[in-house]
């Protein structure tokens, strides 16, 4: 039999549902998929049934199939019980493209927390004449040339053809409080560092989490520093709620991602997402030791792939992040050079003991035989 690591997720499934197919996960809770015009193909959106109405949980991309797919779960899906709420986990397109039209449609309210609305009304309002001085000198620092910061530019809008209008108005969720729907009671947990206020739902009577971005079983959440916020420390925020969620979530919770397929073992996937940005940090520590290399350049300590036009700015904003965690915790010297860009220097001497102290762990990681 193969070996897998000890953080291997369990899945609830072996299979997946097809696009606008329901599949119950328990009582009440339902799963839904909709298609995505890109390399993630899917997101997971979750409906939960209350007395009198529906719930849904994320939204689906406006582009595409997606509204025919949410008709059709309207005519075959919800019995005879209407949607009475719709509730994003934060303000990305795949998340609250469709949320406009839903509660236009059935005349419902909006939850969301406040630092994603906002995001998502300023975001979704963004156009090209945005890209601004800073706009530009944030590439530069980053270690474009003026040639590239014109491509960027170019390129550069918000998110307003991939989502409907949003909604006019929003109830606010609030870490810490509760929805009750059906008699269950699902607290808002509110992670960060992936988007500035994402809001889980967990119900311990049913011990599941809805996860949202903020904890997916086979990929890595992009957690990204962007021009408008240049000096933001968002992997901070990301490891600070992984411990978080460590503390205050039970390692046996039933987890419903965004992506992938809904999965056992929270808790070590939360480390193995701990661990793998830590992975990152001493690559990059160990790239700055003998060289002072600019962000673009770094791109490959990262990303082992060829990254295309549509992915390096993501990329960079993830390497920023890294870089400016180091930076502000004072393990790397970060200076301007003749053309404007950021380099960086490793200043931390027990380096390359916890490199080796790093790899002897790797060594000794047990392997789980199934």
């Amino acid at each position: 039999m193969p070996s897998v690591p000890l953080s291997a997720p369990q899945y609830l499934f072996d299979d997946v549902p097809a696009p606008g197919e329901l599949r119950e996960i328990v009582p009440g809770v339902q799963w839904l998929r909709m298609p995505l015009p890109m390399a993630l193909d899917h997101i997971n959106l979750y409906l939960l049934e209350d007395d009198d109405g529906w719930w849904l949980i994320d939204t689906g991309i406006a582009l595409g199939k997606t509204e025919a797919l949410w008709e059709q779960v309207f005519a075959t899906g919800l019995g005879d019980k209407p949607v009475k709420a719709v509730l994003s986990t934060h303000y990305h397109p795949d998340h609250i493209g469709m949320a406009g039209w839903l509660c236009e449609r059935w005349q419902v309210p909006f939850y969301m927390t406040q630092a994603e609305y906002l995001s998502g009304l300023a975001f979704s309002r963004m156009q090209q004449e945005h890209f601004s001085w800073s706009s530009a000198r944030h590439l530069q620092q980053a270690g474009y040339s003026a040639e590239q910061i014109d491509h960027a530019r170019g390129r550069f809008s918000g998110f307003g053809d991939y989502i409907k209008p949003m909604p006019t108005a929003y109830r606010r969720l609030v870490d810490g409080t509760s929805l009750v729907i059906n008699g269950q009671r699902w607290r808002v947990v509110v992670g960060r560092g992936h988007c500035p206020e994402h809001a889980c739902l967990y119900s311990e009577t049913l011990n599941i989490l809805i996860s949202g971005d903020q904890v997916i079983p086979k990929i890595t959440s992009n957690v990204s520093v962007m021009g408008g916020e240049p000096e933001a420390n968002p992997l901070k925020d990301w490891l600070a709620s992984h411990e978080r969620f460590l503390e205050i979530l039970p390692a046996d919770a039933l987890v419903l991602p965004a992506h992938n397929a809904p999965f056992h073992g929270l808790h070590a996937r939360l480390r193995r997402l701990i661990e793998h940005h830590e992975e990152h940090l001493l690559a990059l520590e160990e790239a700055c030791v003998a060289a002072s290399p600019t962000a673009l350049e770094l791109l490959p300590v990262l990303f082992k792939r060829t990254l295309d036009d549509s992915q390096v700015g993501l990329a960079l904003g993830e390497c920023i992040a890294h870089l400016n965690y180091l930076h502000q915790r004072g393990q790397l010297a970060r200076e301007l050079n003749d053309k404007g860009h950021y380099t960086y220097r490793s200043i931390d001497d027990t380096l390359h003991l916890r490199l080796r102290r790093y790899r002897s762990e790797l060594e000794d990681q047990p392997i789980l035989q199934v």
